[in-house]
């Protein structure tokens, strides 16, 4: 085989154009399949909310690709779903499907024989079925429950053969069940943080309440404790701050080092905290986004935050700029 010796990093026009017309065509059919969208789609809502169980999705080749996609959304937006090999399913895993799940497959055509056991399977348990597919007269779409026709739209690649188009209907509208189904349910974004722990998708979802020091680690303070017995106060707690309190309890001024900085030479020694605290200063709140904290921390030029409830003065914590960064929020 001779590969070309055009420069690796040389444009190519025919390159763009076919990276237009897959762009293109896909867009078209989306827009397509948009436009027909029906009652079919709320029924398809519907099964997949009323499942007990969880929602199986199923197909072969390319689709069986998309399947395991939609399957993981699904999941990761709070609707349990677990994909199962159509092929496999003949040879032991159809254990894996309950009579409380709902089955979701999806072909082109319709008719993809690996998935003619699942189809009898379903059938014979009464397991409702959502389909997937081009072909309104193909076996799967006339056995499903609730058929989800997608438009004719040619596939992308020169040949017309190479699944493209077809293949991003079928993400897309996997893709649309899956915020529908958020939407029913009101999946709030705690519950989407409670799925996804790790990466930056869960460090983006962190709130204060999660990071801030709380208890005997927050460093307090009255207004009339003298300088001295208030930098204790402040080297125990390791946070470079102490935040005063009134005799109500809630918070009246915070005292930074920064602040013992700058009074230095103010005969400091012989001063109370409410003469160096700084009054009125910024809080975050316990529900808040931990980014939102960092974020005004940062145009503050501050490093740390009391944090306090919207009803109540009350010091709950404090958060520190280094709570942020070891989070690895940025």
């Amino acid at each position: 085989m001779t590969l070309s010796k055009a420069p690796l990093h040389s444009v190519s026009d025919a390159d763009l154009s076919a990276a237009r017309r897959v762009l293109t065509t896909a867009s078209q059919a989306l827009a397509q399949l948009a436009e027909q969208l029906d009652g079919d789609f709320t029924r398809a809502v519907g099964v997949m909310l009323q499942a007990k169980g969880r929602i199986i999705v199923s197909g072969m080749g390319k689709s069986g690709h998309v399947a395991r996609k939609i399957a993981a959304t699904l999941s990761s937006t709070g609707t349990p779903s677990h994909f199962v090999h159509p092929a496999e399913a003949s040879h032991g895993d159809m254990g894996a499907i309950a009579r409380q799940d709902a089955l979701l497959l999806l072909s082109w055509g319709g008719e993809t024989a690996e998935l003619s056991d699942l189809i009898t399977y379903a059938k014979r348990h009464r397991i409702p079925i959502v389909a997937i597919g081009a072909n309104p007269d193909s076996t799967l779409i006339k056995a499903a429950d609730v058929p989800l026709l997608l438009p004719r739209a040619p596939e992308a690649c020169p040949m017309g053969l190479a699944p493209t188009t077809s293949t991003t209907m079928m993400l897309s509208l996997g893709d649309a069940l899956a915020v529908a189904l958020m939407e029913r349910k009101g999946f709030s974004p705690d519950q989407y943080r409670d799925l996804h722990p790790g990466g930056s998708l869960g460090r983006a979802l962190i709130r204060v309440c999660d990071l801030m020091h709380s208890g005997d680690a927050v460093p307090l303070a009255s207004p009339d404790t003298p300088v001295p017995a208030l930098l204790l106060t402040m080297a125990s707690g390791r946070l470079g701050c102490v935040g005063i309190v009134d005799k109500d309890g809630a918070l009246a001024g915070i005292v930074t080092d920064g602040d013992i900085r700058r009074h230095a030479g103010d005969d400091i020694a012989r001063r109370k905290a409410c003469e160096v605290m700084t009054a009125g200063p910024k809080v975050a709140r316990p529900d808040q986004l931990a980014a939102e904290a960092l974020a005004l921390m940062t145009e503050k030029k501050i490093t740390q935050l009391f944090v306090v409830a919207a009803d109540s003065p009350a010091p709950l914590g404090v958060i520190h700029i280094h709570d942020c960064v070891a989070a690895g929020i940025a």
